[in-house]
C-alpha cells in the first residue's frame, strides 16, 4: 500500500468533512437564508456547493484506490492535478480580490493534499 496516496485520501476525506459539515453550517444555509440575492445566482451557487462535495468525494475515493492497487495510479493523477489546480486558484483568488489568507484556508486544505498525493506518485 502507498502510506503517501492513502494519506492523500486521508486529507481529502478531512476536507470533504470540513466543506460538508462546516461549510455546509457556515456558507451554504446562509446563502440559501439571503434574501438580496435572485434565485438564479442563489441556486447556481449551491448547485456548485454540491459539484465541489462530489468532486471532493471522488478525489478522496481516487487517492484511496490509487494507494491500494498500483495499477490504479491514473485516478491518483486526475485527483492530484485536481488538489494542485483548486490551490493554486484559491491563492490567485485570494490575492486577487485581496482577501485574508487566514480568513480563506481553502489553500492549506489542498496544499497538503497536494504534497502528499506528489510524495505517493513519486514514489
Amino acid at each position: 500500500m502507498n502510506t503517501y496516496l492513502m494519506s492523500a485520501a486521508a486529507l481529502c476525506a478531512v476536507t470533504t468533512f470540513i466543506h460538508c459539515y462546516f461549510g455546509g453550517r457556515h456558507i451554504a444555509a446562509p446563502l440559501l437564508k439571503a434574501s438580496d440575492i435572485h434565485d438564479v445566482p442563489k441556486y447556481t451557487n449551491y448547485f456548485c456547493w454540491h459539484l465541489v462535495s462530489a468532486m471532493l468525494a471522488v478525489m478522496t475515493l481516487s487517492f484511496a484506490w490509487a494507494a491500494i492497487v498500483p495499477e490504479a495510479k491514473e485516478a491518483a493523477i486526475v485527483a492530484e492535478l485536481l488538489a494542485v489546480v483548486f490551490m493554486s486558484w484559491g491563492i490567485g483568488l485570494i490575492i486577487w480580490k485581496r482577501q485574508s489568507f487566514r480568513q480563506m484556508p481553502q489553500w492549506i486544505l489542498f496544499g497538503s493534499i497536494s504534497l502528499a498525493g506528489g510524495a505517493g506518485l513519486l514514489v
